[in-house]
């Protein structure tokens, strides 16, 4: 696995292929698939963190359930662009999973796609629990969609 620019992610990652979306968090992963199209994001489950070789034998099971060919990985920076904890806590999580996969990754701004998916959920009604279940995969699909969009405009 390597961390690519978004021109090498482009050529890495051709058309009528699947690709991921992930949201790292310290008690979950969301995960986001793309259709083949590469036009849209599609929340999927979310995986429940435990000890960190188990949750990169799930990630790469439920990566390889949908065939996918690439990763988008959003990394928490601060506002100010600058990168915290949080966003060293995904390089290290990257650094340790590259043993487990070798799909090209392309880190994705990740700034206030959690918002945006708290939002989008309290406008579809979806409940106090439910949206607790759901924002993390919400947020993948956030950022995997913000990285399709600006792929498709590259190859446009």
């Amino acid at each position: 696995m390597a961390i690519v620019s978004l021109e090498e992610f482009a050529e890495a990652v051709p058309s009528g292929t699947t690709i991921a979306g992930l949201d790292l968090g310290t008690k979950t992963i969301g995960l986001a698939v793309s259709d083949r199209g590469q036009r849209f994001a599609t929340p999927r489950k979310v995986l429940r963190r435990t000890k960190f070789t188990a949750d990169a034998n799930a990630l790469v099971a439920a990566l390889n359930e949908d065939s996918i060919v690439g990763i988008v990985i959003g990394l928490p920076l601060n506002m100010d662009g600058s990168e915290g904890p949080r966003a060293q806590a995904t390089r290290a999580f990257l650094r340790n999973y590259s043993r487990f996969d070798e799909r090209p990754v392309l880190l994705w701004d990740e700034r206030l796609s959690t918002v945006a998916a708290e939002r989008g959920l309290l406008e579809a009604d979806v409940s106090r629990k439910k949206r607790a279940e759901r924002i993390d995969s919400a947020a993948a699909s956030f950022i995997l969609q913000g990285a399709l969009d600006r792929l498709s405009s590259l190859r446009s």
